[in-house]
């Protein structure tokens, strides 16, 4: 069986930080996103994965490459975000007539998919869901079951009077036969192959398509409250450890300090929280539920549920709560403004206060 993670796309709705860094690379716990997905599918025993790229593409390239996995990883170019149904179409190359996983670049899932893949590759079934209830499934691809059949019936993309409240968890489980059922659907409304219109096909043309719900937690990570939301979930299973040096301060919970970093000057440090490689944090206040990434400086600054990427310099910020902080940012002080503040910031930006 093989594997296929989609990293394209514009993540638009992660503007700014998007400009400039895909968005399945961002960090969550100090690893992309997209780690998680390929982590997962080589835990499950899958080792031949693609990986379709878009935009940035020679970022996914380069940070994909610069780790050792135990797996071949092909990379597939997407001219534009066409639709999920199209990456399928275009990756028939490299998966051929073999069954596979589709996962999305940006999902993450608490347990894992080891067990829907077991399911699925001893199953007989066309296709397999995970499916998971949702409060709001108008903003979900939502699935119509028979529950004891275990089958789905119907499929509906985004619904506006929705069948039911279970919405389809980006990893899929999928024969070659869906590169016919691809061949017989037309772009929706939003000028994309719909890969709910695919499954629904396998469905009218009297395939099964079975599904599995989700035990623990999924996120998808496609907004910054979600992101921020996955980094709060992956920190409270933090395992703890310290390769760095403390002096004058205090670091409380669960905390991973990486190697070279320094933590002096009365800071703390409250986990949930992890801190990266080669980092000077003096005088500040460091979480709980914070992830701060390698080659940061942060002086006299209070930063708790946020995530900050590698190179940034923090320097007088006061105090800083719920943010998503890009590389190589800068803040510094330049006047007074009492209050907390929350940031959403693009790569290089600076911010005066």
């Amino acid at each position: 069986m093989k594997g296929l993670i989609l990293s394209g796309g514009h993540g638009t709705r992660l503007r700014p930080l998007t400009y400039s860094q895909q968005k399945q690379l961002i960090p969550v716990a100090n690893k992309p996103i997209l780690f998680y997905g390929i982590e997962d599918l080589i835990g499950a025993g899958i080792h031949d994965i693609g990986i379709i790229v878009g935009p940035n593409r020679e970022q996914v390239r380069e940070a994909v490459t610069s780790v050792t996995w135990d797996a071949r990883i092909e990379f597939i170019e997407q001219d534009a975000p066409r639709g999920l149904a199209h990456a399928v179409k275009i990756a028939e190359p490299f998966l051929k007539d073999d069954p596979f996983v589709m996962y999305l670049g940006d999902n993450l899932l608490k347990s894992g998919s080891a067990d829907f893949i077991r399911d699925f590759s001893e199953s007989k079934a066309a296709a397999s869901l995970l499916l998971t209830e949702v409060k709001d499934p108008t903003q979900y691809g939502v699935a119509l079951v028979d529950e004891q059949k275990k089958v789905i019936v119907r499929l509906v993309e985004k619904p506006k009077v929705p069948p039911s409240n279970l919405s389809i968890v980006g990893i899929y489980g999928l024969t070659p036969v869906i590169f016919e059922a691809i061949d017989h659907i037309e772009p929706s409304w939003r000028g994309e192959l719909e890969i709910t219109d695919a499954l629904h096909w396998l469905i009218q043309n009297g395939y099964e398509v079975r599904y599995r719900m989700v035990t623990g937690w999924w996120k998808d990570t496609g907004r910054t409250e979600d992101i921020l939301e996955a980094n709060r979930l992956i920190l409270d299973t933090l395992k703890p450890g310290n390769q760095g040096r403390i002096e004058n301060s205090t670091v409380e919970g669960r905390v991973a300090i990486g190697t070279n970093t320094m933590i002096r000057d009365g800071s703390v440090v409250k986990g949930p929280a992890i801190i990266g490689d080669d980092c000077v944090i003096t005088g500040g206040s460091i979480g709980p539920y914070t992830s701060i990434g390698h080659h940061v400086t942060i002086t006299r600054t209070e930063i708790e549920d946020s995530i900050v990427m590698e190179g940034t310099r923090i320097s007088d910020g006061e105090k800083i709560a719920e943010s998503l902080i890009g590389k190589e940012v800068t803040i510094e002080k330049n006047g007074r403004i009492a209050g907390a503040r929350r940031y959403i910031l693009g790569d290089s930006s600076q911010v005066r206060l």
